[in-house]
Parts: structure tokens; sequence; C-alpha cells
């Protein structure tokens, strides 16, 4: 149970035998082990998408233009949102001048299960538009982040420290 040495007859150590651990020292080695594992596994993630990086854009330039066209994009399935929502709104209308017909009869299952469907429509549009002018956001985000990371790694590390200094 103790540390033991193996000495040949010149008086060397030849072999050399730990203490068995215990089994506090044994969790404590696995855990770190663990921990090592887990960067070594972040490491090599950072490293992969810093390369992609570098072998996706070759210059600022190309990372604002990137940045442009997600935006443009963007705007684009903002507008078409819009006009879905103005069609659904219009058909909206149309629907209640219908309805309109049958104050005194009762209403037609089709028209009432168009009436209900158009309000999810509407419903489900606003959302749409909703997410997609948070997107303008995260898009800007993105590229920002790209954009730093890209300076990063073409110039160097003083990129960082002039970013931070900037945000003081």
């Amino acid at each position: 149970g103790k540390d033991s040495q193996e000495i040949s007859r010149q008086g060397r150590v030849t072999k050399r035998t730990e203490a068995p651990l215990t089994p506090e020292q044994q969790a404590a080695r696995e855990e770190e082990h663990k921990k090592q594992q887990e960067q070594e596994i972040a490491a090599r993630e950072e490293r992969r998408r810093n390369q992609a990086l570098l072998n996706t854009y070759s210059s600022e330039k190309d990372l604002e233009e990137a940045r442009g066209r997600a935006l443009k994009d963007n705007e684009l399935a903002i507008k078409e949102t819009e006009q879905r929502i103005a069609g659904s709104e219009k058909r909206k209308k149309e629907l209640e001048a219908e309805k309109e017909f049958y104050v005194k009869k009762p209403m037609p299952p089709k028209l009432a299960q168009d009436i209900k469907n158009n309000e999810v429509e509407i419903r489900n549009q606003l959302e749409l538009l909703e997410a997609k002018r948070k997107q303008v956001a995260n898009i800007n985000a993105k590229y920002d982040e790209d954009k730093r990371r890209y300076i990063e790694l073409t110039r160097g590390a003083p990129a960082s420290a002039a970013k931070a200094a900037s945000k003081k």
C-alpha cells in the first residue's frame, strides 16, 4: 500500500511503483481526465470553426458583402410576409362582408371555417414577420463576431485587445 522502488546491484533505481490510489484520488484523476478531454474537444472545434471562417472569406470585404446579402434576403422575406398579411387582411374583409349576409340566418360551416383559417393565417404571418425583424439583429451580431474573429486570425491577437479597449 506504499510507494516502492526496485534498485539494481549498482544502487540505481530501475523501477518505481506508486501506491494504489484512494477512491477520492481516483475520482479526482478521472474528473481531471474528463476536463482535459472536454478542453481538447472544444479546442478542436474552435480550430475547425476558425479554419472554416478563413476558408469562407478571403477578406473583410467578402465578409461585409455576405452580411449585405443576408440582410437583403431577410428584407425580401419581410416584404413577402407583409404582402401575405395584406392579402390575408383583404380576404378577411371579403369574408366579413360575406358574413353580413348571414346575420339572421345560420352561417354556412365553410364560411365559418374560412374565417377561422384566415385568422390563423394572419396570426402566423404576424409571428413570422416579428421573427424576421428580430433576425436582423442576429444576422448583424453573427457577422460582427465573424468579422472580429477574422481580423483576429488574419492580423493576430491585438485585434481582441483593441476591441476590449474600445468597449471601455
